[in-house]
This record gives structure tokens, sequence and C-alpha cells, in this order.
């Protein structure tokens, strides 16, 4: 079911796409009076998603399309830099590497790649893991104050006997977590796996996502989880998004 309203607005859209047109050619176009068709034009020039060249002249698209459009372009050049760095990543630490969003209290994976000889633990990209038991989860927690209240307010589903169920100790976690600037997770999640995450950093400073790697804990035990994260950080700030 759709809305006639909407409809008409996307057509005068596709109309205008086409180049300038006046009040009587797209009221001729979508097959409505001609005021039908400027209050149509007025609403969308009221958003900036059309302008008037002159009064009474015809209309064309506006720049408040621009505006639209560069946020679906930033989501693809998100996915484009994230998987890039996931390469990179995983080719130089020989770890499965993954970069992660915030969801509620979880870690979404949106990007994976598996270092040379290894076998990824499990297909991460779109799983929702648990952000108290993740590397991921626990670096985007620390940096959402409100979801860092939600999940220490909620209850903590143990997954291991080293997963952190008790809500003062996952609040000490996340505390050191924004003091060493990077996060672990020692066989909390998984047993015989290890984790490490730290944030991807846009300019303003807002933490966008956390990139991770991930593998057998003797591939990473938790003397290399400095030095992975300094690695980490290194090849984060040479992605050309994050610093």
């Amino acid at each position: 079911m759709t809305i006639q309203s909407v409809d008409r607005a996307l057509e005068a859209l596709e109309v205008l796409a086409g180049g300038a047109a006046g009040v009587g050619e797209v009221a001729e176009r979508l097959d409505v009076h001609k005021s039908t068709a400027s209050r149509l034009l007025a609403s969308l020039a009221a958003h900036g998603l059309v302008e008037q060249q002159e009064a009474g002249g015809a209309y064309r698209l506006g720049f408040g399309l621009v505006r639209l459009a560069s946020a679906v372009t930033s989501r693809l050049d998100f996915s484009q830099i994230a998987q890039k760095l996931c390469d990179r990543v995983a080719a130089e630490l020989s770890l499965t590497s993954n970069v992660a969003v915030l969801d509620d209290v979880y870690a979404v994976n949106v990007s994976q790649a598996v270092g040379a000889g290894l076998m990824a633990p499990r297909h991460y990209v779109g799983l929702r893991t648990p952000g108290h038991a993740t590397s991921s989860g626990k670096l985007l927690l620390a940096h959402d104050a409100a979801a860092s209240r939600a999940a220490l307010a909620g209850e903590l589903e143990s997954h291991t006997e080293r997963t952190l169920t008790d809500a003062g100790d996952l609040r000490a976690e996340l505390a050191l977590v924004r003091d060493q600037g990077w996060a672990a997770s020692n066989e909390e999640w998984e047993q015989h796996i290890t984790a490490v995450a730290v944030p991807l950093r846009l300019p303003t400073g807002a933490v966008e996502a956390a990139l991770t790697v991930t593998g057998p804990a003797h591939s990473l035990p938790a003397g290399s989880f400095a030095e992975a994260a300094a690695r980490m950080r290194v090849l984060a700030a040479a992605s050309g998004r994050w610093v």
C-alpha cells in the first residue's frame, strides 16, 4: 500500500531529474490539476529538494538532494574502507580481522577478512555479538554512555567461565578500556579464542566503529594484546577515514 502524496512527490522529482520544468508540465506529467502540482512543488521546495529558478519560473532539483545522497555515499565509503582495512590488518597480523558497529548493547560485525593460513572461527559478518563478552562490544560500550548504562543495568549472560557477569567488574573493565585505548576478550565469548579491539575515530573524535583481530589463544596470547592494539591503530590511521 502506498501513500498517494508521497508517490506524486517522487514522480515530480523524477520529472525534474530530466531537466527543469514548469508547474504546468509537472501537472501534465503527473495527470493532476495545476494547483495540486503547485502545492506539491512548494512543499518540496520548502525542504530544499527542488528550487524555483525565478518567481513564476520553472523548477529544478535542489541541493537538499545532495545532502541526502551524501549520507548514502558516506555509508558506501564506510563499507569499502572498512573492508580494505580488514584485508590489510588480516594480512599483516595473520589473524581474522573485523570492523563492528554498535547496535543497542551489542556489536554487529560489518566487515571481515581472514589471515593467511587461518580458518575463521566462524563467519562474523552480520553477527550480533554480546557487548560485555567481546572485545569490539567492550570497546564500543566504553565510548557510548547510554549503551554502557543499559548494558550494566541488564543481564550479563555467561558464555564461558571467563565472561564478565558482574556489573561492577564490567564497569571497571570499561573504565580500563577508555584509559588504555583498547579492549580485549580473553576467552570470554568463545573458549580458546581471544580478541583485541581498537577504536575507529573520526577526525571529530567520535568513535564510529571498532577494529578487531581474533584468533586462537596460542596465536593471540594475552601478553601480545597491547602490541597488537598498537599495530592496529597505525593501520587504522593509514585508512584515510579514521585517526
